[in-house]
């Protein structure tokens, strides 16, 4: 039987883990295939770099056209990133007949719509587990093993940098800005960590999800995006002591009208065992209208666990190539004819309860101004914190969490709130779930 040829496009952390992996499980890796596989030719930035694995026997080119174009070629790996040059090459490489493996969240997320109705119609496949939560195989879990539910919500700490920011935060003195730092230093954050801290990154994995868990087309530019970098070591604190974690999470649900797609900061209470995912790890919740709420757990980056799902994504395509397509298990788990073409919702109709933060002059008759205001939008306070401010001897701090209200309203609402003259400086919200 012909060795089945790989290419790869990029042999950065990902790209070296995985020849890595192939190299050194590759006799159990044909065991379970029973069939030869051979990385034939790899596309590189610099021929003058070192490798971070050996390439002996590899062909090693500049030239990316060169791996997808190569004749001999079945599976091209596109580990490079981006999506201008990734996307031309991966649609060449498609219209050429060759299957397709990426961790590009970027791409499928912003470009799988139109990849995927090019791969079916040149008979060819489009992988893509390793483009979510690293090695977590959450793509196949969602799509494959929970495909006998509704599923009703996703939430999930899809983004490990930010999630290493906010878990370092809770130690005594830290601060955004000294954390992220670290965070650079360590190699968690890039030199500019806007992607990760501002939830780019985590809104581009949503969308992949999203689409699965609700049978929906992409659409990344439908999903409501905020960060961290407001979130200040004092609201962790209040949330601590009101039993409470801040989580960035990525949190998909269908609602009446449509679905809601968003990423941002939320107070998960500590009982929920997402609320004890700390670090760089990743967590995913999905609720199945017949099994409940099921989480996934585990490294979200590096070389090993984001290899390890390129390497399963390559013996499933194997497994799959000779196989009818309409016998495939789809690129999104519905046929492309059976996705919905839904309405998100905005950000503004979504229900939620909330943290608020404020620092207010400490007179009498001020809370009274403030639930006076709450109160004519029918937002009520279920718990609150008050200390003196450090800053103002003037000021106190005043935290409250209130019932769920209309995002809209609460939008109002706080508005009317910073209006007040014994307000001092910007109100803090934090959007607050049980995800029960």
């Amino acid at each position: 039987m012909k060795a089945v040829k790989i290419g790869l496009l990029g042999l950065g952390t990902v790209g070296g883990g995985t020849v890595e992996i192939l190299q050194k499980s590759l006799s159990e890796i044909q065991r379970r295939l029973g069939q030869t596989i051979e990385v034939s030719i790899i596309a590189v930035r610099d021929l003058n770099r070192a490798r971070p694995v050996d390439t002996t026997g590899i062909k090693v080119t500049d030239q990316p056209s060169d791996v997808v174009n190569h004749p001999d070629v079945d599976i091209v790996v596109e580990l490079m990133g981006g999506t201008t040059l990734a996307k031309s090459l991966l649609e060449t490489a498609i219209q050429n007949g060759k299957h397709v493996v990426t961790a590009n969240k970027a791409l499928i997320a912003e470009y799988g719509n139109e990849l995927f109705a090019l791969a079916d119609k040149h008979n060819v496949i489009v992988s893509y587990e390793a483009a979510v939560a690293g090695g977590i195989p959450i793509i196949k879990a969602m799509r494959e093993g929970l495909a006998g539910n509704e599923i009703e919500w996703v939430a999930g700490i899809i983004n490990g940098t930010g999630n290493y920011i906010l878990t370092e935060m809770k130690q005594p003195g830290a601060d955004f800005a000294t954390v992220l730092k670290t965070a650079q230093e360590l190699g968690y954050a890039e030199a500019d960590p806007t992607f990760d801290v501002e939830g780019i990154d985590a809104a581009h994995k949503l969308t992949i999800l999203a689409s699965i868990a609700f049978g929906i087309e992409l659409q990344f530019d439908k999903v409501y995006t905020e960060g961290i970098s407001k979130v200040s070591a004092d609201d962790i604190r209040f949330a601590s002591q009101l039993g409470y974690e801040i989580k960035h999470l990525g949190m998909a649900s269908r609602t009446e009208n449509g679905y809601s797609l968003r990423v941002h900061p939320t107070m998960v209470p500590k009982s929920v065992l997402i609320a004890n995912v700390n670090g760089v790890m990743n967590a995913v919740m999905a609720y199945g209208n017949h099994v409940g709420p099921t989480m996934y757990y585990g490294p979200g980056a590096g070389a090993g666990p984001t290899a390890s799902a390129v390497v399963a994504d390559i013996i499933d395509v194997i497994r799959w190539q000779d196989q009818p397509k309409e016998d495939r298990v789809p690129a999104l788990g519905f046929k492309a004819d059976h996705l919905e073409q839904a309405p998100v919702v905005s950000i503004d109709e979504i229900e939620s309860a909330y943290y608020i933060r404020c620092f207010a002059l400490d007179h009498a008759g001020v809370l009274a101004k403030i639930t006076t205001i709450l109160a004519e939008y029918n937002i009520s306070v279920e718990h609150m914190l008050q200390e003196p401010s450090t800053s103002n001897k003037n000021d106190a701090t005043l935290v409250m969490i209130t019932n769920t209200v209309k995002e809209s309203d609460l939008n109002t609402a706080l508005a009317s709130l910073q209006a007040l003259k014994e307000i001092d400086g910007e109100i803090m919200r934090i959007r607050v779930d049980s995800l029960g």
